[in-house]
């Protein structure tokens, strides 16, 4: 039987109010129709009277208590709208039990996908942005110009016609990759066997093979540990020459073709961006692409040389650096400073660096990203079972929860969707697992020192203290912008509503889709406030986002003054 941790502390016991009085609620009463009378044991039943015998009739913030740990079964769990109508104003403590919190509609958490040959169709596509995809990426290590071509005609087809959903573009650069060379066959390595790596091209025996980086001899040393495929096979360099490396096979396994290469603790000195990333990089300028995720990023040097390409060719497309090279790890402040956001690549930091260190580096990238105000996503394996299997392992499960308790912007599909067997089912999955994470989550702390990454402008106040009024007043947020700035400004404040964020550039609206908590809409602005306050919100009703009657905080900030004046900021709460 599973088990769900009570997430709120619940101090007080359960009142209705009446005519001044107040009555108390009995185990009954509390308990929902849909839940097996196993659930009430007289144990159970026991310890909640001793539990409501020892608390107080309140309502309000109160100490933090340990989690009451209730067992719970999956067909437990209520489904319909109307077997929540029982505990409709009952709050305990400030906020409701997150074990009876009914989640979320709209996920904040952004998913990201990777299109492949499972998933590069027109009915694909749009399946996969029904099931929750929010940003494709198109992975230039494999396939060529004319196949991404399709995949980003056919999302930019999606995007025009359709209102309240939007998907963005991702192109994901090859880098410096060192890879073996061509087999005939694949070849089966034992532990204890000697094999060889050569710079001489078009070898393939049983006993060596090519590799495709010059100077991949003077890279290594005797003694360094080689991994294939990220460690599924490793071996020891044992001696080596002007032109081959010599090894012993440590860890076997079948290597096949174009098997990717690590040096344990080393990075290859390549550039980060070769010449194939470049004329990846102008093809992704010419299809207005909306992210590049430049791969094994040494050094803030290459990001600033990326931008000031981009910026020579007036293109407005964001640089989301991956964090994978042992190279990175001394200068990651710098990098993430310099970017637009950054992506923690776990395959090959696994590789490059010891593997315990992983789980700490992720933790501590999405922290720094939190406190400078960039975004991040969390990368690789986390579904990897489910490119050949229907439901994921538990483990794989966990790392989501993890990666969205963090606080990640978006988490990462790669071969799951690319070219695995189920794609929808893997984006399903990551989709109730982020929802039912969010809806656990007691409060979003904001980093420290977020003001000083946005150089204290007046909208990041007032980017904080509508984010107060909203979560105190249980509200969304509607913000309009015409460069985003004002909804990532939101975004990393982790409001825990909705921000609806309205733009008339549908640049803009798609970058936006990256972001946590923002769900963007285009809509061509009017010359007077009112008119466009009033399409909004006409908009959101008529979409089914927010109910008649129901409060939004409307926020009007930002580097580019919209029907204000450029000294004036302003937060309002309208009904709808």
């Amino acid at each position: 039987m599973a088990q769900v941790v009570v997430s709120r502390p619940v101090h007080g016991s359960f009142v209705c109010a009446s005519a001044g009085s107040a009555k108390k609620i009995s185990i009954d009463e509390l308990k929902p129709s849909v839940l097996p009378s196993k659930f009430f044991r007289a144990k159970e039943l026991q310890k909640s009277k001793r539990f409501l015998r020892n608390v107080t009739v309140m309502a309000k913030r109160s100490l933090r208590a340990e989690p009451e740990v209730l067992p719970v079964s999956p067909e437990d769990v209520p489904k319909s709208e109307e077997e929540f109508q029982h505990l409709r104003g009952m709050q305990l403590g400030d906020t409701a039990v997150g074990m009876w919190s009914k989640p979320t509609v709209r996920r904040k958490t952004k998913i990201v996908c990777t299109i492949g040959p499972s998933t590069n169709t027109r009915e694909m596509i749009w399946k996969l942005a029904e099931a929750g995809m929010n940003v494709a990426r198109l992975n230039m290590s494999h396939g060529d110009h004319a196949s991404h071509q399709k995949v980003i005609d056919l999302v930019k087809e999606y995007n025009a016609q359709s209102k309240d959903n939007v998907i963005a573009i991702m192109l994901d650069t090859k880098g410096p990759e060192v890879r073996s060379g061509d087999l005939p066959q694949p070849i089966a390595l034992t532990s204890g066997q000697e094999f060889t790596f050569t710079i001489k091209r078009g070898v393939g025996t049983d006993s060596c093979v090519s590799v495709n980086y010059d100077d991949f001899v003077n890279d290594v040393e005797v003694g360094d540990m080689l991994l294939v495929d990220g460690g599924m096979m490793s071996l020891v360099v044992k001696s080596k020459t002007e032109d081959s490396v010599k090894c012993e096979v440590v860890d076997g396994g079948e290597l096949k073709s174009r098997r990717h290469l690590n040096v344990r603790g080393k990075s290859a000195t390549l550039p980060s961006i070769t010449e194939k990333d470049w004329d990846d990089i102008k093809f992704g300028v010419d299809n207005k692409v909306d992210f590049y995720a430049v791969s094994f990023v040494k050094d803030a040097k290459v990001v600033h040389e990326l931008k000031d390409y981009l910026k020579s060719c007036n293109a407005d497309i964001h640089v989301t650096v991956k964090i994978e090279s042992a190279d990175s790890v001394p200068n990651l402040h710098s990098i993430i400073t310099a970017s637009d956001g950054a992506m923690v690549a776990r395959g090959d930091l696994g590789a490059e660096l010891p593997i315990e260190e992983v789980p700490l580096l992720q933790e501590e990238i999405i922290r720094m990203c939190r406190s400078m105000g960039k975004a991040v996503i969390v990368a690789t394996n986390m579904l990897e079972s489910m490119i050949v299997h229907p439901t994921p392992t538990r483990a794989e499960v966990s790392d989501i929860a993890i990666a969205v308790r963090e606080g990640a912007d978006a988490v990462m599909l790669s071969g799951e969707t690319a070219h695995g067997k189920f794609p929808l089912k893997a984006v399903k999955v990551m989709h109730t697992v982020s929802l039912r994470t969010e809806a656990t989550m007691t409060g979003n702390e904001t980093p420290p020192n977020l003001g000083q990454a946005f150089k204290n402008h007046m909208s990041e106040m007032f980017a904080f203290h509508a984010t107060m009024m909203s979560n105190t007043l249980g509200t969304s947020i509607v913000v309009f912008t015409r460069t985003g700035f004002m909804a990532i400004l939101l975004s990393h404040y982790r409001p825990s509503g909705t921000i609806f964020a309205f733009t008339d550039d549908e640049r803009v609206r798609q970058r936006l889709a990256l972001y946590q908590g923002v769900c963007p809409i285009h809509m061509d602005f009017s010359n007077d406030a009112e008119e466009s306050f009033n399409n909004a919100l006409s908009f959101l009703q008529k979409q089914g986002m927010v109910k008649e009657g129901e409060e939004v905080a409307l926020v009007q900030s930002g580097k580019q003054p919209i029907w204000r004046l450029q000294s004036t900021h302003n937060i309002q709460v309208r009904k709808v």
